[in-house]
């Protein structure tokens, strides 16, 4: 049988050459997504920093001038990773194509969102929409602590106008989800995380309605939590004994705050009830696994999980938007559903908008929009000198064009760093 995975040295790559692996992670390049056609001379040029070698699907590639001559045989291996995961049901070197992730909605109609309006326009609308939504989660969560019952009218009500902010251009939304203060973590997390849900549903192309249920449903999955001790809710050192299950008991505190409200749709209801259980069957309260999780939970999961990890708690630091991508990557397949963690970071990317950066030349800038071809090199503005003084004529820079700084150095990211730092708030930026 002929080989059709061959070992290349980056410096022979060509165009219409297809990379189906490389010689290190993907999420240590820009190239989030496994598997891709060379196109443009940039993306080999990209390659070639990042990579020594690589491996070229030889049947996925398109015609290329002298093809033979780059597959020389004395410098290929075959990808022996494609016959060892047939034995496995995750294979981490799989390509997902589009119609791999249609098969997870096989009655929805998915489409391709563009965006309708830049980031500097919808961050006035956005802002007045967050408010609003806020002030209703807020009211909502006093309803609950007193006992009443949850006006779920009100609060779809509410929830539209973020969705349709959303749907515009994410990165307003994305940008305000960033700015979370240190106090009432229930309240911040479950607007952090209904944004990423909704981002990630965008990404996958859900229907609007589909993108409002995920906006409902994960702004309700931690209701519970407000019926559980503050003390056992804030406690900064480990659970012991019965804590932890007394902790995750908030599932089902929140689905009986659901069964005494109207109105509440059963795709919200499901959500809510599996949002902690794992791909691999290693959540709760159920131990489900894989299929037998609702694949909107399976989104849910995602983006509860990635606002808890980026967001400042009593019990933990947050973590920066690179590590906690980095970290949902790793259990690609493990504990969450791989195709939807690709799409997440497609998404979401590496440097969300507002994400405050500290550059190599030590400047301090603010990440304006991603890139998606190049992840690391996002368009930023400058805000600070690089002996952290303010800049007196802040500029954009859009770092997949400019790739020196002011001395000829190579100008990068260095760290990404916590809203708030060195004084800045993000949100006066625009506003």
């Amino acid at each position: 049988m002929a080989l059709k995975v061959y070992k290349l040295s980056a410096e022979r790559l060509r165009l219409g050459m297809y990379v189906s692996k490389l010689d290190r992670p993907w999420l240590e390049t820009p190239f989030l997504m496994q598997g891709f056609l060379v196109k443009s001379q940039e993306q080999i040029r990209e390659l070639q920093k990042f990579c020594q070698f690589l491996y070229i699907d030889e049947q996925l590639s398109e015609s290329v001038g002298g093809t033979a001559d780059h597959f020389k045989r004395s410098s290929t291996l075959r990808d022996k990773t494609a016959a060892s995961s047939r034995a496995s049901s995750f294979n981490p070197n799989k390509k997902y194509s589009r119609e791999d992730l249609k098969k997870l909605f096989p009655n929805k109609s998915l489409r391709v969102y563009g965006s309708q309006s830049e980031l500097h326009h919808e961050l006035i609308p956005a802002k007045k929409i967050f408010s609003e939504l806020s002030a209703s989660v807020n009211h909502m969560m006093n309803d609950i602590r007193q006992g009443d019952r949850i006006d779920i009218a009100v609060f779809k009500t509410a929830v539209n106008p973020m969705v349709s902010s959303i749907i515009r251009n994410p990165d307003a939304c994305i940008w305000l989800a960033r700015m979370k203060s240190r106090d009432s973590y229930t309240y911040k997390h479950s607007m952090g995380a209904s944004v990423w849900a909704v981002a990630l549903g965008r990404q996958i192309g859900l229907p609007q309605a589909d993108l409002k249920t995920l906006a409902i449903a994960t702004l309700l999955c931690d209701i519970g939590k407000l019926k559980l001790p503050s003390e056992l809710i804030e406690k900064a050192g480990e659970l012991e004994g019965d804590e932890l299950a007394v902790i995750q008991s908030h599932v089902a505190l929140s689905l009986e705050a659901l069964n005494n409200t109207a109105g509440i749709s059963e795709e919200v209801y499901d959500i809510v009830a599996a949002h902690h259980e794992r791909f691999n069957g290693q959540g709760y309260p159920k131990g489900l696994r894989g299929n037998d999780i609702a694949v909107m939970a399976r989104i849910a999961a995602i983006a509860d999980s990635y606002d808890a990890m980026t967001s400042q708690r009593v019990y933990s630091n947050a973590k920066s938007p690179v590590v906690a991508v980095k970290e949902l990557y790793e259990l690609r397949g493990k504990a969450y559903q791989p195709e939807l963690i690709e799409e997440f970071i497609q998404a979401v990317g590496l440097y969300p908008a507002g994400t405050l950066v500290e550059l190599s030349s030590g400047e301090i800038a603010v990440v304006v929009s991603e890139n998606k071809m190049r992840r690391l090199r996002p368009k930023i503005l400058k805000l600070l000198d690089p002996d952290k003084k303010p800049i007196k004529a802040a500029c954009i820079v859009d770092l997949s064009n400019n790739e020196q700084d002011d001395a000829g150095d190579e100008l990068n990211i260095s760290q990404s760093l916590e809203p708030g730092s060195f004084g800045i708030n993000p949100e006066a930026i625009y506003f």
